[in-house]
């Protein structure tokens, strides 16, 4: 219709106007369309064959952008074009901005390239058609093109072409248009100073957003949550509360999204305290039975390990959509409830692949893998939705299960399905391969990524490598990664590990003076490593300065320290250890106490090991595993301890093991207690009658 709009407009000029369309028509067109009726009163507009009142065009259009009436709006052009020799240009535009809002783009453009004449507000239309398309490099050029021509930009262009640069994070454009906006005198305007914060936050520029957000007099309720959200994106969410709670000082009454924007900061920090006052202000506001806000109000409640609170919210009546059922299966799921995750899943009334996924996620972040396995088969006969999170998931599946052959499969079907270009499901196939032992299909897969691989996929291979014990050959991978990538900590925690299996001394101080020299931050994690990797290459030495020189010293830390002076036989050092431990007023757990007990047994103070092992359970909470009356039971043995070894083995909460039989069996008889190697060897022989013993 456009294409013909010169031509039309020239033979039209030749012929004399008709009389204008009467009232009556005019009156039923208007009543179709306060009927809401637009294509019967398109029709009716086609009974005339004379042109209608320009604000009648105007008001059509309108209802054809409001309700993406895209052959309506061509209709009623055509109208226009074909009644109006010399059709006026705000008419034009509100058709360009009519095509713009139904997503026909080349419509826009058609009808833009052809207008005899431009105004701003022609440029303005198809600025924000291409803008609010997604089209942010077009819209640019547009903007561009229209400085060339000479038109002047006003607000509405400005807005439109920042929100472009936001899309795209156009940071030098941005700064020149700022400077524009000052050049023109818009700097009062609230929308125009309010995009300028969108855009530098978008940019990660927070200092210049802030700046710009605190020279605003007047901010209204758009400028508050865009301010929010943009300390929410930067991942500064302390700020994006504290913004939150300021804007109360003020007469301006939050949106919805703001609530959301707030909960989701509390959200990531675990922020509970402040998460309720925002509750509190919700429910003053009336916002909490909005359905975003609840949902979020919930998934904070779950983040911060509220279940009970959750699912409080999700239960009020009328406030579950779709978003909030799949929040609550999630919160359930990722918390280990698995069962009631599950029993919620099936009363969805609908679900998306990301209530799948979510569901999915929670055993398989449980280790319930053969729960994912079935759950996995009925999402296969339910739905074809998969997406590339599904996939991953799956491969997780066959990891977890050590099923090869599955995870063959899944990958041929990720092949067919074009979701192998995917990183995340990439990285996931590598992780699969390594985890199944499959070292030569992973290292081919990752030669086959070579266009997309990333630090992760270069991380995964290395731990593979390391967990099968094949260090020297994840040490050679390192030397390839770092012509490709930048190692992060977490590539030299795996080395460390690595080192340490193979008691690689020279290794691992390169590694330690390669991350030194290159300036990485030897964090808690690296530390703990490096104590770990330097005890068992026997250089206690490196790993005590290691350790000494960490002011802010984890559980982790310390265990590392205790088990390098246990495997170095350095039980003296032990027990010093962990008096310094609670002087400082660390809790130790199960792995401390295995370091202590067998420190005890280096240096033979059974009395000593007794008290420890009884302030487990009393003192500190700590339950004693299997490994803890292991080592009890071998300290009695090793030093004759014989009355008070029958003592522990008969008040023991379980029944012994085959290990434990045998070596209370062999201590008596090594020490001549007839009594207690008789039981133990009548035990013996109830568990394996095919080969007895006898004391």
């Amino acid at each position: 219709m456009s294409a013909s709009y010169r031509i039309l407009a020239n033979e039209i000029s030749k012929i004399q106007t008709k009389p204008t369309i009467s009232k009556a028509l005019t009156t039923t067109i208007l009543a179709h369309l306060k009927a809401n009726r637009l294509q019967k009163a398109v029709s009716t507009l086609f009974v005339s064959d004379s042109p209608v009142p320009y604000p009648l065009y105007a008001q059509l259009f309108q209802f054809c952008s409001s309700n993406l009436a895209i052959v309506e709006a061509r209709k009623v052009e055509s109208h226009l074009v074909t009644f109006s020799p010399n059709p006026p240009v705000f008419l034009l535009n509100r058709a360009i901005e009519t095509y713009g809002k139904c997503g026909c783009l080349n419509d826009a453009q058609e009808l833009f390239d052809e207008m005899p004449q431009r105004d701003g507000g022609s440029w303005n239309a198809i600025i924000k058609a291409y803008s609010q398309s997604g089209y942010a490099d077009k819209a640019l050029g547009l903007f561009i093109n229209m400085n060339k021509d000479g038109v002047l930009a006003n607000a509405i262009t400005f807005a439109s072409v920042l929100g472009s640069c936001g899309d795209v994070f156009e940071l030098n454009l941005s700064k020149q248009i700022h400077g524009l906006i000052v050049k023109y005198g818009f700097c009062g305007n609230v929308i125009l100073r309010s995009a300028l914060v969108d855009v530098y936050g978008k940019c990660e520029v927070m200092s210049e957003a802030r700046l710009m957000f605190d020279e605003i007099e007047n901010c209204n309720d758009v400028t508050w949550n865009i301010i929010v959200r943009r300390y929410l994106d930067a991942g500064n969410e302390t700020e994006a509360v504290n913004i939150f709670f300021k804007m109360f000082q003020t007469n301006v009454k939050p949106l919805n999204f703001t609530f959301c924007n707030a909960l989701t900061a509390c959200s990531a920090m675990g922020a509970l305290d402040e998460g309720m006052q925002i509750h509190g202000v919700a429910i003053k506001f009336s916002f909490a039975a909005d359905e975003a806000v609840s949902s979020s109000l919930s998934n904070m409640y779950a983040k911060c390990g509220m279940i009970e609170s959750a699912r409080m919210v999700f239960d009020q009546p009328g406030l579950r959509d779709l978003v909030s059922w799949t929040s609550m299966v999630s919160a359930y799921a990722m918390h280990g409830k698995t069962r009631e995750a599950r029993k919620l899943f099936e009363e969805m009334p609908n679900r998306s692949v990301v209530s799948w996924n979510a569901m999915l996620a929670g055993y398989t972040r449980s280790l319930q893998w053969e729960e994912a396995f079935d759950f996995l088969c009925l999402m296969r006969q339910t739905t074809d939705d998969l997406d590339h999170v599904s996939l991953g998931l799956l491969l997780n599946v066959c990891a977890g299960l050590s099923d090869l052959e599955m995870g063959k499969q899944a990958h041929g079907f990720i092949y067919r399905h074009g979701f192998s270009s995917n990183i995340l499901v990439g990285n996931a196939i590598l992780d699969m391969y390594g985890k199944c032992g499959n070292l030569k299909s992973a290292r081919v897969w990752f030669y086959q990524m070579s266009q997309s691989r990333d630090s992760i996929s270069w991380n995964v291979l290395l731990t593979s490598y390391a967990r099968h014990h094949q260090s020297e050959e994840a040490m050679i991978i390192f030397g390839e990664m770092q012509w490709e990538i930048k190692p992060s900590s977490f590539t030299f925690g795996t080395l460390l590990a690595a080192c340490a299996n193979i008691s690689a001394l020279g290794h691992g101080k390169q590694i330690h003076g390669f991350m030194i020299r290159n300036g990485y931050d030897i964090d808690i994690v690296i530390r703990g490593a490096l104590v770990d990797m330097y005890s068992k290459c026997h250089c206690l030495a490196y790993a005590l300065t290691v350790f000494r020189d960490e002011t802010s010293r984890d559980v982790i830390v310390w265990n590392s320290v205790i088990l390098g002076c246990c495997h170095n036989g350095r039980g003296k050092e032990v027990l010093q250890l962990f008096e310094l431990m609670e002087e400082e007023g660390v809790e130790p757990d199960h792995v401390t106490f295995k370091g202590v007990l067998l420190a005890c047994m280096y240096e033979g103070h059974v009395k000593l090991a007794m008290k420890y092992f009884n302030s487990m359970s009393n003192r500190y909470c700590v339950i004693p595993r299997l490994e803890h009356y292991e080592c009890m039971i071998e300290l009695f043995s090793r030093y004759r301890y014989m009355r008070e070894l029958e003592t522990f083995v008969h008040k023991m909460p379980f029944d012994p093991t085959a290990s434990m039989l045998i070596r209370v069996f062999d201590a008596c008889k090594e020490h001549g207690c007839s009594r207690l190697g008789e039981w133990a060897a009548k035990q013996l022989n109830e568990l394996n009658p095919s080969t007895p013993f006898q004391f």
